[in-house]
């Protein structure tokens, strides 16, 4: 019986926990209950329906905000159209920063686009134009989807239009092959530290979102409350967002997947099978997570959507640029014949050159080939000094090691 009055005396402070939770920590993709006792959740148990329902919307559905929100979405390529799309759906004002003004008017008359996803009816929420003034100078945020290897010239180029303080979300991936920097790196050094930034990662097939496919991503910023506010604005019934402030986990996952599924692409391509090709995306997770920790990540962000999760999709998904691109290599056609054939960008092909290098770098130890095989092996290939059929081969003749994992103690 004393329990019982216990249990109901701490059931309305239990809610006001979780409201507070939802303030502070937002969308938390590695969820806090598993840290309560079991008691407490017997006690949450006992919460009537209604109070229960009350308490999962909290979890589920954006507040409104205080102020007029308008989106920037600089990059006109699919990612950047997907993202708008997003945000054109939950009923926000959005502009897209194109390179053309031809591109912008067809957009803006007959709401598609010409050489992207031309088949898809876009939202009459979205706007499309080729001034950086009339793009950002009132944006409330702005999204950047520009490719990893041209984003420093682009910043360069239209800094002066961006106000001072206008937070960044950054849903491009990959190292920087001049500078061996992350996308945090090139904002950071383009647009200063006056502002917050915001890193967009996970499974997310651009044509899937534009259809409303479901799709869970993650946002990481060193600014949870900012991280969380994106999260409130860009989910939706088919488009989840999860937060972290593990931002180093979720661009080093975003970069190295890219080149994971370079490497499954080519076990495709040479017909391989399935178990060379689930052996190879395995063991390319665990250099993920090697190289993650190295770098001070979490291995929970490694193993969540931004890394594992991504590579999952990029290794194994139909749409994926970076496997049509090691695809075509394991059948034996050359890096200019690929590249010549098509205007998407294969981001895995600049990352794997500078994340050999970043490796070479920054990481310290004896015989680094060994402890990162596979992205050793891609680098090697399309640096041109062996084959794909080679490549892969030489990983089944590596020097014998009994352990699956040999950094680890046990």
């Amino acid at each position: 019986m004393r329990e019982n009055k216990l249990t109901t005396a701490l059931l309305p402070l239990l809610v006001v926990l979780l409201v507070l939770y939802q303030q502070v920590d937002g969308f938390s993709e590695v969820s806090w209950l598993s840290s309560i006792s079991q008691h407490t959740n017997n006690a949450r148990m006992q919460l009537d329906s209604s109070r229960r329902r009350s308490t999962l919307l909290m979890k589920t559905t954006p507040s409104p905000f205080p102020y007029p929100v308008r989106i920037a979405v600089m990059g006109g390529g699919n990612f950047g159209i997907a993202l708008a799309t997003v945000c054109a759906r939950n009923g926000l004002p959005t502009t897209l920063l194109v390179r053309s003004e031809e591109v912008a008017e067809e957009i803006n008359t007959k709401h598609r686009h010409p050489r992207y996803m031309s088949d898809i009816k876009l939202s009459h929420n979205i706007r499309a134009t080729s001034n950086p003034a009339t793009a950002l100078s009132d944006a409330t945020y702005i999204i950047h989807t520009v490719p990893c290897q041209y984003s420093r010239d682009f910043l360069n180029e239209i800094k002066d239009y961006i106000p001072n303080g206008t937070p960044i979300l950054s849903a491009s991936k990959g190292i920087e092959t001049s500078s061996l920097g992350f996308m945090n790196d090139i904002l950071r050094e383009t647009l200063g530290e006056d502002r917050e930034y915001a890193f967009l990662s996970g499974p997310s097939f651009a044509r899937e979102i534009c259809e409303g496919v479901a799709t869970a991503v993650v946002i990481a910023s060193d600014d949870l409350m900012l991280a969380s506010d994106l999260a409130g604005l860009l989910s939706d019934d088919s488009f989840r967002v999860f937060t972290t402030k593990d931002v180093i986990g979720v661009e080093i996952g975003g970069a190295v997947k890219n080149v994971i599924a370079l490497a499954a692409g080519m076990c495709e391509g040479l017909g391989l099978g399935t178990n060379a090709m689930s052996g190879l995306v395995t063991r390319g997770c665990g250099e993920m997570r090697r190289l993650g920790l190295t770098f001070g990540a979490k291995a929970s962000t490694i193993a969540g959507l931004s890394g594992v999760g991504d590579t999952f999709g990029t290794c194994f998904g139909p749409l994926s640029r970076n496997r049509k691109f090691g695809y075509r290599l394991g059948k034996g056609e050359t890096m200019d014949e690929i590249r010549e054939s098509t205007t998407e960008v294969a981001e895995g092909v600049d990352t794997s050159i500078a994340l050999v290098n970043l490796i070479k770098t920054e990481c310290k130890g004896y015989r680094l080939d060994l402890k990162y095989p596979i992205l050793f092996g891609v680098a090697s290939i399309l640096n041109g000094t062996q084959t794909p059929k080679q490549g892969l081969e030489g990983l089944m003749t590596m020097p014998f090691m009994m352990m699956e994992n040999f950094d680890e103690k046990y």
